[in-house]
């Protein structure tokens, strides 16, 4: 979680409802791939229920992701990779046209000054930080 090459290697993980304002955020290094975060992100839920269905891009088209998940309850929807072989039809694709719910979330996040650079030396500051934000973006939804 420290310095690397390009600096600060870290990777913000979160889920948002169907609205839009966040449910889940978990910080942790950018060298894990995102299929190994998921477990940690759904671990870290803000006091909410998990979601029926989650939407992401082609790095979580897994097997092992899909059938873990399966266990929890949770679908996930992601489209294939160009490696892959066709394994789900189009009608829960139409759902990750949502997926840019995810990306306004991260686009409200970086209207805080502090979260667009990781000025922060220490990840639990930072990590703080980002909690801040998100709370904020949440108290924004609850009070309009």
């Amino acid at each position: 979680m420290g310095k690397t090459k390009c600096g600060k290697g870290t990777k913000i993980m979160a889920i948002t409802d169907a609205q839009g304002p966040p449910i889940a955020m978990h910080v942790a290094s950018a060298t894990p791939h995102e299929v190994t975060l998921v477990h940690d992100t759904l671990d870290a839920t803000f006091g909410f229920d998990l979601p029926r269905h989650l939407i992401g891009d082609w790095a979580y088209d897994s097997d092992v992701l899909n059938a873990e998940l399966a266990i929890l309850g949770v679908e996930m929807i992601a489209p294939n990779r160009k490696n892959r072989c066709k394994s789900q039809d189009g009608r829960p694709l139409r759902r990750y046209k949502r997926r840019w719910k995810v990306e306004r979330l991260f686009a409200w996040l970086h209207n805080f000054r502090r979260l667009v650079v990781r000025w922060e030396r220490y990840l639990h500051n930072w990590e703080g930080m980002v909690q801040l934000g998100m709370m904020v973006i949440l108290l924004r939804f609850t009070n309009p």
